[in-house]
């Protein structure tokens, strides 16, 4: 019996997703991934702004490129509406999301850009629709409150990637980078078998791991400690990545996981972009790098450990299934990561 058809025959009407759900229950479903629908040729995909401010000009060439794809494109309200640095107001933002969550039509939900102001509007989104309609939510950085939510709360799986604003201008003149790492968008939501290769890295950790893939950007990880979105990592292979940290800063977030014990018991861990923050002054140097960093909250942990996966705030950011099982094999050769839906 498919998951979904299950949960529906055993669970009351309305009981897997309000925020009535008990946290076992939550717990039970975040262990048992389930990913929507994937996208065939003419479903609609909705653009929204949930966190920072965009135009409709500037989410053009990703409009052209989903339409490309074989795929209609609904535009939210909250395009093009500013409430300083937001994409409208909270309850603006928040209206426009849930729309897209409750029209049928809309089998997927791009987030325009990231920035902040997701967390401000969660909890007052309702995901009931979801369960007779569940669909793809896909972004990154900001949007990491929302991969873990749904991971959390709904074990619904979600795409962590790309957003409107790194389509490039002019698909012609795009880095081959650039073109893939945005294809790899339309496969993820097609449901192309995805594998992804990172270069061989004398830091590594060697091994072989199987878990459903969790994580996203580790600042926001760290932000949702102790709410109702923070993540659970048991038995998960977990990916962080993050930008313009000093190296302090990204030493106390790793500090946070590891005395949270979100380090403790993970089947792997992937260790994706990292642009560090130089000090401004030289006699404050932190004195550890990023390798130092990890691997001395994990010492007598046996998991495989891959860095410099390609994935973060860089080009080579690539459309990842996050809820979806994954095996990672890291070996002296390099380090692959593969769906096993």
């Amino acid at each position: 019996m498919k998951r979904k058809h299950f949960l529906q025959s055993v669970l009351p009407a309305g009981l897997l997703f309000t925020d009535g759900l008990h946290a076992s229950n939550a717990e039970q479903l975040a262990d048992e991934p389930y990913h929507p629908p994937y996208l065939k040729d003419g479903d609609t995909i909705g653009i929204t702004s949930p966190a920072g401010y965009i135009t409709e000009k500037e989410i053009q060439p990703a409009i052209q490129q989903i339409e490309s794809w074989g795929f209609k494109v609904k535009i939210g309200n909250s395009i093009g509406k500013r409430d300083f640095t937001f994409g409208g107001t909270d309850e603006e933002r928040r209206a426009d999301f849930q729309q897209l969550i409750d029209d049928p039509k809309v089998k997927a939900i791009l987030c325009a850009r990231g920035g902040y102001g997701f967390v401000r509007i969660v909890d007052q989104l309702d995901f009931s629709k979801m369960k007779t309609h569940p669909k793809w939510m896909i972004g990154f950085s900001d949007i990491t409150v929302l991969h873990a939510h749904l991971n959390r709360n709904f074990g619904i799986a979600s795409i962590h990637s790309k957003m409107c604003n790194s389509f490039p201008d002019d698909w012609s003149k795009a880095e081959p980078i650039q073109i893939e790492t945005i294809l790899s968008i339309r496969d993820a939501l097609k449901g192309v078998d995805m594998k992804y290769t990172a270069p061989a890295n004398e830091k590594n950790r060697l091994g072989v791991a199987t878990g459903t893939l969790v994580g996203g950007n580790l600042k926001t990880l760290e932000s949702l400690a102790g709410s109702k979105s923070d993540l659970r990592t048991t038995n998960k292979i977990l990916f962080v990545e993050d930008t313009g940290e000093y190296l302090y800063s990204i030493d106390r977030m790793f500090w946070n996981l590891k005395r949270s014990d979100k380090l403790d018991h993970l089947a792997g861990l992937i260790i994706g972009g990292f642009k560090i923050k130089a000090s401004e002054d030289a006699a404050e140097e932190f004195g550890k790098n990023l390798y130092d960093i990890v691997m001395e909250k994990i010492p007598d942990c046996t998991y495989p450990v891959c860095f410099d996966f390609p994935v973060g705030h860089q080009k080579n950011n690539y459309a990842l299934k996050c809820g979806v099982k994954h095996k990672l094999q890291v070996t002296t050769n390099g380090s692959i990561l593969t769906d096993i839906q």
